[in-house]
């Protein structure tokens, strides 16, 4: 073994020969180092961000933590990039081409130690017998200076030692008190999980959670270590699985106390899991680490006092921050905002629901209603099976450039069967937690309120306020902060019926159950019926966060819904009209097909139809299907458009009648892509005729009022005689 009390420490070593050490120390200890180098980091996810390679605050510059480019690090503002060694002597103002010893002496002094590595003489035949150390851990104070190392040998299987280095006192025992591990990220943070041992502590930093240890773990002399700088934050004990492990935490948890930290608890470890099982076995086996901490079964040995947020007039003036972007604009859902969706049963709540939270995963615009960017979105549904939510989601019609990101950013759950207790939230939280991870949901849906309440131990149901508000704050808003504390919430619920004189009033008073439900949300939202023989509906909104929105008229047209004109009888007509147009549409199949076809981008003269859609469909051969269109052109029910070019299609000269068109048909057309941003715009555009078949001649006729459809047969029966 190596004594070091007779360690030189004038002699000097070829700085090439240490390179790839120092590299690979640095990355190894990577977040650490960071944070040493530029405190006003912080970790996210896989990248370490910092505005700039001075350490002002900000995001702009990114540095890779993990993987094959761990330690390269880009600045997005500046265009400027390099590995941690360039970070380094851009940081402390030297050149890596010019400078490089120097770079190497800053690097060292981040890592506690110099670049000399005497050759020091063995003196300890007890440590000789250890053999050479297989993993070393650096203490480092609040400031980065090292403190003292810990050395694991393994001199035979199934035997493991560990030797502390007193640094400062240059020999090998314990420092006096004993240092926390991974100080600088410790005080730097409110919340802490404390582990048995380095390299559990290990573990949770790599997965960006903020661990640390006692020296020596389970063996850890409790009234030997500074605890102190754990005061004022929440530290949560993960103990190995075994009773040297339990026992450690039970006297840490004490320590933790007495050293003033704002909240103490014990995680209890899962009873299926081996004897000693651990953090670090946790990550080995893709365990869910964050899930497991934020929702675990635990023993609280201190609550954290409540501590009410309080603002003078003066300090509210004087806050010019930016308002955080909306979720969902204008002002409808707002970060950690809650919106309660109401509708009485058939009106199609979950249809809306469902088309308008798959706008937001694809960061399209729905009714008005515009995503910050594309959101992700949780879907947790109790009432549609998922074959027919399959069904659903399918007829659902997203702009093509912008379904890639909702395929990924929607995910829902089949009809649940359970409730948001105790129970539904272990199995739930995970899930949620897994569906979009490394991130986290920007909106949570829970579709209905009903299907799912928990009101508490007695409750008397969504009817009572005490059980609404137990379910508000200790289910749904435990769910929000386990996941995202941040995310938007849209629930579900129905309503109930009012008097015309009520619903005037206050529309609002139709949600069911509980007044408190109403006062505790930020938005609230409506689907109404007014007449039940008619499909368009109202969309009502309250807002607490923002201006009123005005009522929307809506209807779902062609499987799209879409904003419709209110209270207007031509509207009633046009409306009418257009399922009119339906009902004759389905008495022939040649109609349908075509009005099929140019909601996907193709239209067809008589010929072109003849020749794709021959003995298909039941139509037979060409010669048949085209007596069947010219029947049906001197009946008024297929007229022809000429303007083909203004459509985007190509010219037609070997048809005296031009392309075929049906009444109420939509051409689907597709642009040419953005050169800037790629994306390919979709639209529809209602197809209009310029010409008809004359029934008396044959030939083709210009069309006088392209708007007003005319069937030859609504002619006959006009003029017979009454």
């Amino acid at each position: 073994m190596l004594d070091f009390n007779d360690a030189p420490t004038g002699h000097r070593v070829d700085l090439a020969a240490q390179r790839d050490d120092l590299r690979a120390e640095l990355l190894a200890r990577l977040p650490s180092v960071l944070m040493a180098l530029l405190p006003a980091g912080r970790v996210r996810g896989k990248l370490f961000v910092i505005g700039d390679v001075d350490g002002n605050p900000g995001d702009s510059l990114e540095i890779v933590l993990t993987g094959d480019k761990a330690g390269l690090w880009t600045d997005r503002a500046t265009g400027e990039g390099g590995d941690v060694f360039e970070l380094i002597a851009r940081h402390d103002g030297l050149d890596t081409r010019t400078t490089f010893p120097a770079v190497m002496e800053a690097a060292a002094g981040l890592l506690g130690r110099a670049l000399v590595h005497p050759a020091l003489a063995r003196t300890d035949a007890s440590l000789d017998e250890l053999g050479p150390h297989t993993a070393k851990w650096d203490y480092l104070s609040a400031s980065g200076e090292l403190i003292a190392c810990v050395y694991r040998y393994d001199p035979e299987p199934g035997r493991k030692e560990f030797r502390p280095w007193d640094v400062r006192a240059r020999m090998c025992r314990a420092p006096d008190p004993r240092p926390l591990y991974n100080l600088p990220a410790v005080v730097q943070t409110d919340a802490v999980v404390l582990v048995e041992g380095e390299k559990c502590a290990d573990a949770l930093i790599r997965q960006g959670i903020v661990g640390t240890t006692a020296m020596n773990g389970a063996k850890a002399p409790v009234d030997k270590t500074d605890w102190t700088p754990l005061a004022g934050k929440a530290v949560l004990i993960w103990p190995d699985r075994d009773a040297p492990g339990w026992d450690y935490a039970e006297a840490a948890a004490r320590a933790c106390v007495t050293a003033g930290c704002r909240s103490v608890a014990i995680l209890v470890p899962p009873t299926d899991k081996p004897e000693k099982w651990d953090a670090a076995d946790a990550t080995d086996e893709g365990f869910g680490v964050a899930a497991f901490i934020a929702e675990g079964e635990r023993r609280v040995i201190q609550a954290p006092l409540p501590v009410l947020p309080t603002f003078t007039l003066g300090a509210l003036l004087d806050d010019d921050s930016p308002l955080p972007p909306d979720l969902i604009a204008p002002r409808v859902l707002t970060p950690s905002g809650m919106l309660v969706f109401g509708g009485a049963p058939k009106v199609g709540k979950s249809d809306f629901l469902l088309s308008w939270l798959t706008h937001m995963a694809a960061g399209a615009t729905f009714l008005g209603l515009e995503p910050a960017r594309p959101l992700r979105v949780f879907y947790l549904q109790a009432e549609v099976q998922y074959h027919y939510l399959r069904e659903r989601v399918k007829a659902i019609r997203l702009p093509a450039s912008r379904i890639p990101e909702a395929r990924v950013n929607f995910v829902a759950t089949p009809q649940l069967r359970l409730l948001l207790d105790d129970a539904g939230l272990a199995q739930i939280i995970p899930a949620i937690a897994e569906a979009f991870r490394p991130e986290a949901p920007d909106i949570i849906a829970i579709d209905p309120i009903r299907n799912v309440f928990d009101g508490g131990e007695g409750s008397a149901g969504e009817n009572d306020n005490a059980a609404m508000l137990f379910f508000l704050s200790q289910r749904v808003e435990r769910l929000r902060d386990a996941i995202n504390p941040d995310a938007g919430i849209v629930l579900v619920h129905h309503t109930k019926k009012l008097g015309k004189r009520q619903f005037e009033e206050d529309p609002f008073q139709a949600l069911s159950g509980a007044s408190s439900l109403r006062g505790y949300y930020s938005t609230g939202m409506l689907l109404f019926r007014a007449d039940e023989t008619q499909s368009p509906r109202q969309v009502l909104f309250e807002l607490r966060n923002g201006p009123a929105i005005p009522t929307k008229h809506v209807d779902k047209i062609q499987g799209v819904w879409r904003e419709v004109t209110p209270g207007d009888r031509l509207v009633l007509q046009a409306y009418g009209a257009k399922l009119d147009a339906e009902r004759r549409r389905k008495r022939d199949v040649i109609l349908q097909i075509l009005f099929e076809e140019a909601a996907q981008g193709r239209c067809y003269t008589a010929n072109q139809l003849a020749e794709s859609f021959e003995s298909k469909a039941g139509l037979g051969g060409e010669r048949t299907i085209r007596e069947r269109i010219s029947a049906l052109a001197t009946q008024g029910y297929i007229k022809f458009f000429r303007n083909s070019p203004e459509y985007g299609l190509p010219s037609v000269s070997r048809t005296k009648f031009g392309y075929l068109c049906v009444e109420a048909m939509i051409l689907r057309l597709v642009g040419e892509p953005d050169p800037e941003t790629g994306e390919v715009l979709v639209s529809d555009r209602a197809v209009l005729p310029t010409h008809y078949k004359c029934p008396q001649s044959g030939i083709a006729l210009p069309v006088e009022n392209p708007e007003k459809w005319v069937y030859q047969d609504d002619l006959n029966d006009m003029e017979q005689p009454a």
